[in-house]
Order: structure tokens, then sequence, then C-alpha cells
């Protein structure tokens, strides 16, 4: 498969869908730190590039005809109620079993693993953050989107924002997809990458696995929005604003 070395890692992520999984498993930033180049995001996660190649020309070989939704494709409708009824409900629900398996295992096994407190105030802080940023999306941005692809459409004018412009709030989505960022790494690294400790019970590991699965569904739903959603947004508002 032949890939260019200085195609960003946002790039890839968006033409190939099976390397999201790739970049995963070798902790490269697809989603808030996906302006790298394919060699600067190796170099940093400390894997070779061919190691890199190899394995996104394997993603590319297993992804069947028609597997899988192609969200360049689809309508930004489309796109959007595909975010919110996968991974906003998925975040929402799992917020709220997490706060609970959390408390529980805190309780049971703070003395022995203190650390377990810092996680819960730092998964507490990221629970506060996404729920109203998830809400400014559904009630705000989103609508106004699926306005502007239904204008571009029909070609009509569509009323000025006040907002002004769709930059505005995408710019404060992506500030706030960063902090998010920044908070699920704490979070690993607090908890070993995710791996229980010996004396762990099924709660315990149980805790850690959903964790880890929250932190994998984030990384897909935020590179859903700023790498596809969000410059689809940005291109339909200055096709509407050239009529």
């Amino acid at each position: 498969m032949n890939i260019e070395l200085n195609k960003t890692v946002r790039e890839l992520a968006v033409e190939i869908p099976g390397a999201t999984r790739v970049f995963e498993k070798v902790g490269i930033d697809y989603c808030c730190g996906g302006q790298k180049s394919l060699a600067d995001a190796c170099a940093q996660a400390g894997v070779t590039v061919e190691h890199m190649m190899s394995s996104l020309g394997e993603a590319k070989a297993s992804q069947g005809p028609g597997e899988g939704p192609n969200f360049l494709a689809v309508s930004l409708a489309e796109l959007i109620d595909h975010i919110v009824s996968n991974h906003h409900v998925f975040t929402r629900d799992e917020i709220r079993r997490l706060r609970a398996l959390l408390d529980k295992v805190c309780s049971v096994h703070y003395q022995n693993h203190p650390e377990l407190l810092r996680l819960r105030s730092v998964f507490e802080t990221l629970a506060a953050e996404l729920e109203p940023h998830m809400m400014k999306e559904e009630r705000v941005l989103f609508p106004y989107v699926k306005m502007m692809e239904a204008a571009a459409r029909d070609e009509r004018a569509l009323p000025v924002p006040p907002f002004g412009t769709v930059a505005n709030p995408v710019r404060m989505m992506m500030m706030e997809h960063d902090a998010a960022g920044e908070l699920l790494k704490e979070m690993r690294q607090l908890a070993s990458n995710y791996v229980a400790p010996p004396d762990a019970c099924i709660s315990y590991q149980t805790l850690y696995e959903a964790l880890d699965a929250f932190e994998k569904d984030l990384h897909q739903h935020i590179h859903l929005e700023n790498n596809v959603l969000f410059p689809r947004a940005a291109e339909t508002e200055t096709l509407v604003e050239t009529r």
C-alpha cells in the first residue's frame, strides 16, 4: 500500500476506516493530535514507520466493500445523527455506570491503591465537562449545521447565526476536546495503562475494562467531529455564503 509519510494522521484516519484501531494499539493520537504527519506521530509513539505502514496496509486490505459507513459520503445530518445516537448516548450511559463503579471500587480498595481517589476525581472533572459540551452541540451547533446543509441543498440563503460563523463554536468545541484528551491521558497514567493490579476484584477489573472502552469510544467520537464533521461544516458554510 502506497502511503505518503507527509500525510497527517487525521487524513489517514479519514481515508482508512480501520486506521483508528491501528493508531489506538500503539497510542497515536488521531483525534486531538491528528495534524501530525505519520512520520512524526510514529517517532513520538516509539514505533517504526515501516511497522505502521504495514499495519495500515493490513487494515486497508481487511476493509471489505461496503463495510462500515463512509462518513465522507453520508450527509452531515446523517453523520450528526450517528454521533448523537452512538457516541453521545454511549458517553452519557457510561458516565452513569462508571460513577457507580468508581465509588464501589474506591470504597473497598482506596487504602491499598490511593491513586483510585485521584482517578475518580479526574473522571468527575471529565464528566462535568462532557455533559454540557454534548448539550451545547445538540442544542446549538448541530441544529445549525443541519440548517446549513439544507440551505446549501435548496440553494437558499441562511440567516446569520448569533455566533457569527460556524467557525466560532467549532473552535470552542475543539478546545474542549483538547481538554478532554488531556484528562483521558492523566486517567490512563493513573490506572497504569488500565492494567488491573494483582489484588483487583471483579469490580476493579470491570472498572478498568470499562474506562479503557470509554476512552477508545471518546477518541472515535472526537475524531468524527474534529476530522470529519467540522471541516465539512466549514466547507458547507462557505458554499452557502458564496451563493
